[in-house]
């Protein structure tokens, strides 16, 4: 039988899931602070976990976040997909919310591929090969970016090349509204 987790679901429920939340006021059908390890949930145990917009209110402290990936990675059984939704660490909706303690990016969550880690240390590279460290290893399969108006309409009408939208993304707030990741666990 197909076990799916929707972590952190707050009022957004996934029917035939397993809807967590710390908070009992959205009515979860369990109960858990996902900043408290271990989780109590079987190891290997997961075929599809969902972080919708959850998981950037997750792990202030940076043991507490590697703990949360560690604990994600102990519950997949081997090809489990991960979906991470997440709002754009520079877009308003990330910045005005305070509830929001950690930005998700393509950069952090690669640094969780053990693939990536070892060509990094072949090539002498400093990026933190932190799959190794904690034995875990998430290959990322997908990360879309939504965009925000007028950069959608702009992007999709031919008026902005790719290369201009880029540079609106690395020098502007507001681009992109949200990143949609999806990372499959290999075990």
């Amino acid at each position: 039988m197909t076990k799916i987790f929707n972590m952190g679901c707050g009022f957004n429920k996934i029917e035939d899931a397993v809807n967590v939340d710390k908070s009992a006021k959205c009515n979860p059908d369990e109960v858990w602070d996902l900043e408290s390890t271990p989780w109590p949930w079987e190891t290997s145990c997961a075929d599809e976990v969902y972080f919708n917009h959850a998981l950037e209110h997750m792990g202030q402290d940076p043991k507490v976040y590697l703990s949360i990936v560690q604990e994600l990675y102990r519950i997949c059984k081997p090809g489990a997909v991960v979906h991470i939704n997440v709002p754009h660490p520079r877009h308003d909706h990330f910045l005005a919310d305070p509830t929001h303690v950690r930005p998700i990016t393509l950069i952090g969550l690669t640094l969780f591929s053990k693939k990536l880690n070892k060509q990094w240390i072949d090539a002498g590279v400093s990026n933190s090969p932190l799959g190794i460290y904690y034995d875990v290893d998430f290959e990322l399969t997908k990360a879309n970016m939504v965009l925000d108006e007028p950069f959608k309409s702009m992007f999709a009408d031919e008026l902005i090349t790719e290369a201009e939208l880029n540079l609106e993304i690395a020098q502007k707030n507001n681009v992109v509204s949200q990143i949609e990741f999806q990372l499959v666990a290999v075990k």
